[in-house]
């Protein structure tokens, strides 16, 4: 992992080249593979589960009313799809421990 804490694609690429053997190109493209097919389904509207990790969510939110914090004036949120993580039992289990 990177020393900032975040763990990027060039880490995930690493560690298949590390641990498979694969070449850094064909980790590299592998790893871009996943993404794009995780990006392709939650793009056509459905959600992406990946057993003992968790589940990508979209969200259909219907227009509401907000108010703006600094005057109280209220404005209109526009309806808009959302994507959130839910994470699996087991991932939060190993969470809690680390």
């Amino acid at each position: 992992m990177t020393g900032s804490g975040t763990l990027t694609r060039a880490d995930l690429a690493e560690s298949l080249n590390r641990h498979i053997g694969l070449s850094r190109a064909e980790a590299s493209a592998i790893v871009e593979s996943i993404l794009d097919h995780m990006t392709d389904a939650l793009a056509r509207g459905e959600n992406v589960k990946i057993s003992s990790f968790g589940t990508f969510v979209l969200r259909d939110k219907t227009q509401r009313m907000g108010r703006n914090p600094k005057t109280g004036v209220e404005v209109p949120i526009e309806p808009r799809r959302v994507l959130t993580f839910r994470a699996s039992q087991t991932m939060r289990d190993r969470v809690a421990k680390a």
